[in-house]
């Protein structure tokens, strides 16, 4: 891997930035100048970004985090950094936020609004596929670059777009870990559940490549509508096959439904697999010991092994984040802070503020960070980062896979 040229001490960039800062801002006070745009609070101008992201509606849970993951890296930079670097210039960050009611054609809507009206320079991703397919096409067509912090599925990234990157791993790869992990403990039979969204969809079609390479028989695979309130019909279907493995795939809802589901019907499989909850506290605030041995996919922990020049190791990032926040990063949160850390890393690489000139150093990137390596393929796909995996384990979310950043033991049969 080639050595990026960002892999410097992240004490003495904070350092150094923080004294050109004040170097700055007493310059500005000796000559009298009251430059605007960001020069006045010792900066040389304004980088705006924009965002579409769920204030109200069904996703605005996980969207909140996703926020307050932007925020973390703006304050960072704004406060720790110095600003983002052009030359000898130094820019102070702005997220101008706008509520997309986590409806598909209100997030294009608002990030309409965000180009034309709020003249945003880049753009940060709402939270979910479904909203970022229509965000990133609006994107797309204004040639404005899109950072998907929360965008994963597999549909997004095979339209040849120039303008969508995301640091994440994509949704078809989301069970990889977890189904190789599965089968060397001698899971054979396996069902499949998932809601029919695009994420969902393309977690579930990873998934059934996963089971098959893995010599793991898929029993039945079957899909519901978005929104349902009730998956105990369905469950008591895949119940009824026996299989050693249950694989669901939605976000945070469906996980709490498959577990309450499982819990009544007295479904216990050897494992359960969801593809979104099992890494957040929140579930088992809300299940107990109903979640109790339930895997998921995870893209990053506090826990993993990952740092870099930038907010310094996972551990580092989660302290500097509840610092500001009260309380720890779920991996939603991280992946919107490497998002804009990535965007942030490619201007500076660039040297300019030039969407083309961007997108090129995007293409280029290749650096190690809090949140694991990245760099983008020509999807603009970040191909470095592997999936982890995590089990809720007497009520501990225990990192299991993959062995370089676990910090336990899978539990299996863990039901």
């Amino acid at each position: 891997m080639t050595r990026s040229p960002f892999r410097t001490s992240w004490r003495r960039r904070v350092q150094s930035a923080a004294a050109l800062a004040v170097a700055v801002l007493l310059a500005a006070a000796c000559t009298g100048g009251d430059a605007d745009d960001g020069a006045s609070d010792g900066f040389d101008g304004t980088i705006r970004f924009g965002a579409a992201l769920s204030e109200t509606g069904g996703f605005a849970g996980p969207s909140a985090d996703a926020r307050q993951g932007y925020d973390t890296w703006a304050r960072w930079v704004n406060e720790e950094y110095g600003g983002i670097r052009i030359g000898e210039s130094r820019y102070r960050v702005e997220i101008i936020y706008r509520d997309d009611e986590s409806d598909p054609d209100k997030a294009a809507a608002r990030i309409r609004e965000l180009i034309d009206d709020d003249e945003v320079d880049y753009l940060l991703g709402p939270y979910s596929s479904t909203l970022t397919a229509p965000a990133s096409a609006e994107a797309e067509a204004s040639d404005v670059i899109l950072m998907a912090g929360n965008g994963a599925a597999d549909s997004l990234y095979g339209r040849s777009y120039r303008s969508l990157f995301t640091p994440a791993t994509i949704a078809s790869d989301y069970t990889r870990s977890s189904i190789e992990m599965l089968a060397s403990q001698g899971a054979r039979t396996a069902v499949v559940a998932h809601e029919d969204t695009p994420f969902a969809t393309s977690v579930a079609d990873g998934a059934l490549r996963h089971l098959e390479a893995n010599g793991i028989e898929v029993l039945r695979a079957t899909s519901y509508p978005r929104g349902v309130d009730s998956v105990d019909g369905l469950m008591g279907e895949l119940a009824a096959l026996e299989p050693d493995v249950f694989v669901g795939g939605g976000h945070y809802d469906d996980a709490v439904l498959f577990v309450r589901s499982a819990r009544d019907l007295g479904f216990r499989p050897d494992a359960m697999l969801i593809t979104a909850g099992p890494s957040n506290p929140q579930l088992i605030d809300d299940l107990g010991a109903d979640v109790d041995g339930v895997l998921g996919p995870t893209q990053w922990e506090p826990a993993m092994s990952y740092e870099g020049a930038y907010f310094g190791t996972a551990a580092d990032y989660a302290e500097y984040y509840e610092s500001l926040w009260g309380a720890p990063p779920v991996y939603q949160a991280a992946s919107a802070t490497a998002a804009a850390l990535a965007l942030h890393l490619a201007i500076e690489l660039a040297g300019s503020r030039d969407a083309d000139e961007v997108r090129t150093a995007l293409s280029e990137l290749d650096v190690d960070t809090f949140y694991g390596p990245i760099r983008f393929d020509e999807r603009g796909v970040n191909v470095a980062k592997p999936m982890g995996t995590v089990q809720v384990q007497d009520g501990r979310i225990v990192v299991v896979a993959p062995a370089a950043a676990a910090e336990g033991d899978l539990v299996y049969p863990a039901r």
